[in-house]
């Protein structure tokens, strides 16, 4: 129990330090943005207190918003995430359900259960994160490929890295 706690407090660092110093400057054609640090949060154990997770949820979109002076976005944007998450995980159980103490990711349930759990979690970030920054709907089509294409292009990096960590682990 320790050792997972003492991984989680550093896993939270080195996401916040991966966004703020390498995703935040990278940017494909204005509009493809990486979000990385959201795996944070998807990837805790499926039994993870929600308080808990509200919580770390909270802190993480706060360091972003420090980095990226966003004024509470991304901390409003993970704490939604954070709430809807097990709710999610609840819907999509997979036959004969979660093991305990397993993280819900590509090497543990496939990738098409990963991507099941993880594009609808992803685009209510990436939605509440865009439309909350243009303040309504009134730039909706330009507001609504950016959600897109950053969610494709966090999708990839995530999966890039699933499977860069999956081969590591065998």
């Amino acid at each position: 129990m320790m050792r997972t706690g003492i991984f989680t407090f550093l896993a939270f660092f080195v996401y916040v330090l991966v966004q703020a110093l390498v995703f935040k400057n990278l940017v494909l054609f204005n509009t493809a943005f990486c979000f990385l640090y959201i795996f944070f949060i998807l990837l805790l154990p499926v039994e993870f207190n929600i308080l808990l997770l509200m919580l770390l949820g909270f802190a993480l979109g706060f360091s972003i918003d420090v980095f990226f002076d966003s004024l509470g976005l991304h901390a409003f944007s993970m704490v939604l995430v954070a709430y809807v998450r097990n709710y999610w995980l609840a819907s999509i159980t997979p036959q004969g359900g979660y093991d305990v103490g397993i993280q819900p990711s590509l090497s543990a349930y496939g990738l098409q259960w990963f991507m099941v759990y993880t594009i609808p979690l992803i685009l209510l970030h990436h939605f509440t994160v865009f439309f909350i920054e243009a303040a309504g709907f009134h730039l909706f089509w330009h507001t609504m490929l950016k959600v897109m294409t950053s969610l494709l292009f966090t999708l990839t990096i995530a999966i890039i890295l699933q499977y860069l960590s999956f081969g590591r682990r065998r």
